[in-house]
This record gives C-alpha cells, structure tokens and sequence, in this order.
C-alpha cells in the first residue's frame, strides 16, 4: 500500500519539543488539573504548601495569606528563606532554580525535608508558570532579596507609574549574571529569616470568571491549622467589598479537627491512635556523578489517627498524607478501613449472643455509619497519583496502618477500664443495628415499589391519593391540619395531586434518635408514604411522589412546621432534597378586591409580601382605582376556599413553589445542627447575633 501524501510528509522536523516552563503553559490542566477557580485555587495551594512544609520542619509559625485589591494574591511565612546562593550545576541562584526548574527543590534525597507535602518539586515553578506576574522576596543573611517574572520568565518590571502585571517588563538575556538577577532591595533584622511570594494569575491561562473562593480560602487555613498544631495561618480579604482577617490556630491538632467535623451526638469519645512502621522500597538516588542509580531505601511512615462514632449514619472520613489532603482516599485510607472492619467483625462474632447479632456477616458500611475520623500518615517522598496528590499510592502504607489500626482498636475494645467498656457496648451494639437495618432493607426492597389500588389499604388512612400510576408527574402535598385538608380536596387535581395532613408540629428528628423517630406516628406515615426507605436505605428511585410539597400556613408556626418537616427529610431522605424534589408552597398573604369597571367583574389581586402589598396599592392609585376595604389577611389556608386555594397554590399552572436546595451541604449540616440539634448554647448565640437584624414590622403580633 502506497503512502499517501501526508503520511509521507510526517518526518522529524515535525515534532515538537517542549522545554522548561513552556510545557506548563502549553497543558496547564496536566500540573493543575484543570483551569478554572479549581486550578487557580490549587495554584495558591501549592505555594502554601511550601511554606506549611518549613514550619513542619520548625522553621517558622505563622504563616500570612493575603487576597490583595489588585486580584494578586500574596504568601508569607517565616522559615528558613529560599537560598539565594548559586547553584554550581545551573550556574543560577536557587531562588531562579526554584522558581524556573521543574522539578527542582530541597525535597528530593531526604536532605532538607523529612516528609513534606511538595515532593515533586514543579510547585513554585508551575505556579510561576501560570502567572502575568510573580514577585518572590526572601530574607536571609541580613538582606531582603528580591526576583521577578513574567509568564515564568525572569527580569525587571518598571513600577514607576504603579505597580502590577501590567507594569512595563524588562527580561533577563542569557548573558546577565546571576549576581544582577536576584538583587538586594532592603535590609532584613537580624535573625529574620522568610519568604514572600505575591503573584498575579494569568488572564490567558485561567477561564473567564476564575476567582479565589474566600470560603475555600477558610476551609483550607483551618484544615491546615488542626492538621499542625501551633501554627497560626492568618487570612487577610484587603478588596474593597471583603476587607476581612481570619486567624486560626488549634494546638489540639486533629482531635479538634474531628470534634469539629462531627455533626452527631456522640457514642464514643474522640480516641487517638498513634503509631509507626516500616518499610524499605527502591528508588533511583542522585549520585554524585550525576547519574540516577537504582538504591534500596529503609522508610519510616509515622500513623495518627482521630476517630469516634456517632448517632447519625453519615460517615465523614477526611485523609492525608504529610498535611497534604486525599479526598479520594488511598492506600492509607483503605488500611484504615480494613483494620475496622476486620477488627469489629472479630470482637461482634466473639458477642454474637449477647449482641444478637444472629448468623448475618458485618458489611463495611455498617462499621462506618456515624463514622468521623482523620486519618494522617507522615512518610518521606510518598507515591501520589499525579501531581494534584489526591490518591496515595505507595503500597507499603495499607499494611503499616492496618496494623496499627487493629492494635489499637483491639486494645480498646477488650480494655476493662470502665468508660471504655462501656463505650466498646455501645459502638457494638450500634454496627449490629446497623447491619441488621441494612439486612432488613435488602429483604423488603421488593415492597418499596409504589402501592397500586388493591395495595392501598396498607398506606395511612388519612392519605388521600391521587389515581396516576405515572410517578413522574405525581405530587404529595403535606398539610397542615385536617381544616386545611378539607379545602385541599376540593382544590387538587385528584389525577396527579395527593394530600397527606400531619397533626400539629411533627417530632424534631434532629435531637431524637432513630428508633424515637420511627415511633413517631407523623414521621412513620411520611416516609411509608414517599414509599422509598430511610436513612442510608433510601433509594429516590423507589419514591412514589415526585415532588413533595409542604403547604403551611403563613404564620410563625406554619415555618417552624415547614422547619421539622425539612429536618426529617434533610437527615432521613435527604437524596430527595439533593435532586431539587421537595418543595415549600407559597400561599398569599393578602387578597385585594378590585370593583370591575363597567358591567365587568370585580378582580381578585393576591400579593405574596407587603412590599408587593404596598407596590400594588401605589399602582391601583396612579391607574385612578379602587379597592375594597378592609384588605383580607390570611394566616392560615383554611380562610381561603377551594377556588382561592387551587389558583393561588395547587394549580401548577398559576401558583408559586420555594424548591429547597442544598448548594452547600456542609453549610446546611450546620445550620440544620445549630439550629434544630440538642446543644442549646449554639442555638441562644445565634438568636443573639441575629436579633439585631430582624425587622420588628414584619413579625405578626
């Protein structure tokens, strides 16, 4: 087969080599992965990386990040100072080697760093990379250095006129000493030492509408506070609309981390496990020749551990590797996990009587329902999937673990030390309900689907179902009171609408356990009626509704009815609230007869707010119209008929629906906990802080 023109065309002058920096710039998403706030974010995160990795060294405690008005963005620590003198092999400061050299840093051989969490040594370079513009100052020797760059490049920016990537920029040719490079602009107290980097990211790199996400911003600084004990991170917002400065520090490292974290109440207290192993590996060192020689290395991977179980089912594990955080886990964290696992599957068959644990075998989601824990390891150049770090990969560290893990967790559990038995009954007790739930839920999975005419007699008898078999179009109105049942009946369209009245206000589930919340009469019927489980069994697929709708009344106790309801299905069928299916009715709150003109009929005006009240009075009197006095005030869906209901509320074709999301599931956790949980002290500060932003006119009294 002949070649064909292009093929024949294809030849080594064709290929492209890509050298330093250009690479970066040419597949940023490679080093960052990807180029939106995620990859400017992690750009920020691996300079404060660097200067966490001084301070694990003690070198340095307090570490300052500030968001600049300029959109730059600086770090400054006070470790040792990146060096300044010559490299001999580049012939080039280390600073200009740090900050142009991939793969370049003191985190290679051991020599600088015991562990650490940049080990790639292309953090500072990449980030450089990526920028319009990076200043870096270091202190050290007396003297404040100082080197900047373009788009990685090194040389001079004219600040005469002001400050900022867009300043005039002069480069550095090959011919310029490194003695005229990094220059000497100030003097440094004596014993100062650190390192100041304030960068500007690149417009031509980062998606339009990238930005630093002060919220992440927080969670980052606070992680790393718990994570290394003693060292205080300082977030300073200087933009205009912010203008903030947050400062954290926890010396109780990450048992305050795991308090933190856990939303439940608590079965068992915060247990620490602390251990080490070791393991020796293979791996190409650095001669002194020059050449990368294959050397068997003994290692030392250092384990602590914050775990504790809770009431609730939701597991909340958060893993790292050197300070530097897994969410997707690793080898550590499956050791972790198999360590619990085995470990209660043996103490549970040695209790299989007492614990009637019967002949079913513990599952892994049993053991980390309630679950929160962090896990850390600490190791020298750890293997990581890429350079985002967000999976450990060196094997030695599952078996280390597991080790550690089910020496610790066995010493406990058979401790005879009072709380601790007692604490050991309770953690058993709570993974054999846990499997046995789970059992259950397998067995009747069948039962979940929707009931049909001949099963409806299982259903509560007050629900008044609709005929559909088509779930996708199907709607369950929760009611408040039977008064309002009545007008409901007459105002649905009975093909596709059901009404389910609850009795008053419902259980709050938030401080009540789960076999409490089962036994609550109102809660029972509300998940036997969505027909698709509960807690971790519960499937959104198996739903025989598929929007929930709660209609209350417009008073005080209509919204703390819609507040319980909310809670139940935020903490038992939450995937229902995470689809974007249940939603809060929103009925009028004033109605305003307007005379017709003529021989036409009187129109009905509904306003849902006294602005629009008010609003729509000005507008009646600008057209030159009247209405009827008094204006109708409803505070309860019994005042209106079914007419007046079905337009205003039921109609999907006229009313108004609230859908309630959680774009922030953490932050609604929270909410939901300081506001609903058992602990009342949270709750009163609360009250406090916010009372002096109600508006006392807007509260019926």
């Amino acid at each position: 087969m002949a070649d064909t023109p292009q093929q024949s065309a294809y030849s080594a002058s064709q290929l492209s080599v890509l050298e330093g920096l250009e690479a970066v710039r040419k597949r940023p998403g490679m080093y960052i992965g990807s180029t939106d706030s995620r990859g400017l974010m992690h750009c920020l995160w691996e300079i404060i990386d660097n200067s966490v990795d001084e301070a694990l060294g003690g070198f340095g405690s307090e570490i300052e990040i500030v968001l600049h008005p300029d959109d730059s963005i600086e770090v400054r620590d006070r470790g040792r100072g990146i060096p300044v003198d010559i490299e001999p092999k580049t012939g080039l400061s280390g600073v200009e080697v740090v900050m142009t050299k991939l793969h370049a840093g003191g985190k290679f051989g051991g020599g600088s760093y015991t562990s650490s969490g940049g080990l790639h040594g292309v953090g500072a370079s990449v980030v450089n990379a990526l920028s319009a513009r990076l200043d870096v100052q270091v202190d050290r020797g007396g003297k404040t250095w100082q080197l900047s760059f373009r788009r990685g490049a090194p040389g001079i920016f004219d600040d005469s006129a002001g400050s900022g990537a867009d300043a005039p920029f002069t480069p550095f040719d090959d011919a310029t000493p490194a003695d005229q490079r990094l220059r000497v602009v100030g003097k440094a107290k004596k014993g100062v030492t650190g390192t100041r980097v304030r960068y500007w990211a690149d417009p031509q790199i980062f998606t339009k509408g990238s930005h630093f996400s002060l919220a992440d911003l927080e969670a980052r600084a606070r992680q790393t506070a718990f994570l290394v004990p003693g060292l205080q991170l300082d977030l300073l917002d200087e933009r205009e609309a912010q203008n903030s400065h947050e400062q954290f520090r926890f010396d109780g490292g990450i048992s305050e981390f795991v308090d933190y974290l856990a939303a439940d109440a608590p079965i068992t207290d915060t247990w620490r496990i602390e251990g080490d192993g070791h393991f020796t590996e293979t791996v190409p060192v650095l001669s002194d020749a020059g050449e990368m020689v294959d050397s068997e290395v003994r290692r030392q991977a250092h384990v602590d551990i914050a775990l504790r179980w809770g009431t609730g089912y939701d597991t909340a594990i958060r893993s790292f590797v050197n300070i530097i955080a897994t969410p997707k886990g690793g080898t550590h964290q499956t050791g972790f996990e198999q360590a619990l696992l085995k470990t209660l599957r043996t103490h549970i068959a040695k209790n299989a009587r007492k614990l009637k644990a019967g002949t079913d075998k513990v599952e892994k989601d049993d053991v980390l329902a309630g679950l929160t824990a962090v896990v850390t390891v600490r190791l020298p150049e750890p293997q990581f999937e890429g350079q985002t770090k967000e999976v450990l990969g060196t094997p030695a560290v599952r078996q280390i673990v597991s080790q550690v893990v089910a020496k610790a967790l066995d010493e406990r559990l058979t401790s005879t030390k009072r709380d601790d038995k007692a604490q050991s009954s309770l953690l058993l007790e709570k993974v054999v309900s846990e499997m046995k739930s789970r059992v259950s839920a397998r067995a009747h999975k069948e039962t979940l689907r929707r009931k049909n005419a001949l099963e409806s007699s299982t259903l509560p008898a007050k629900l008044v179902d609709c005929r559909s078999n088509d779930t996708s179009r199907t709607e369950l109105f929760i009611v408040e009171g039977d008064s309002a049942l009545g007008t409901a009946k007459m105002a649905r369209n009975s093909e596709f609408q059901a009404l389910l009245p609850i009795r008053g206000k419902i259980l709050n589930v938030q401080k009540a356990s789960l076999a409490e919340m089962l036994g609550n009469a109102e809660c029972a019927n509300i998940i036997q009626v969505v027909g698709a489980g509960s807690g971790r069994t519960f499937d959104p697929d198996q739903a025989r509704y598929e929007r929930i709708i709660m209609m209350s009344d417009a008073d005080v106790d209509g919204a703390h009815i819609r507040t319980l309801l909310l809670t139940l299905f935020f903490r038992y069928m939450r995937p229902m609230v995470e689809q974007g299916r249940v939603f809060a009715a929103v009925p009028p709150l004033h109605r305003l007869v307007v005379p017709g003109r003529g021989r036409q009929p009187a129109e009905m005006i509904y306003t849902y707010s006294e602005d629009e009240l008010h609003e729509t009075i000005r507008r009646l009197k600008r057209q030159g119209r009247s209405y009827k006095e008094p204006i109708q005030r409803y505070k309860g869906l019994g005042e209106m008929d079914a007419d007046q209901l079905a337009e205003t509320t039921m109609d999907p074709a006229h009313r108004l629906l609230r859908r309630v999301r959680l774009s922030d599931l953490q932050e609604a956790e929270g909410v939901f906990s300081v506001l609903m949980g058992s602990e009342v002290n949270p709750r009163r500060e609360f009250i406090l802080e916010a009372s002096g932003e109600i508006d006392r006119e807007r509260i019926d009294a």
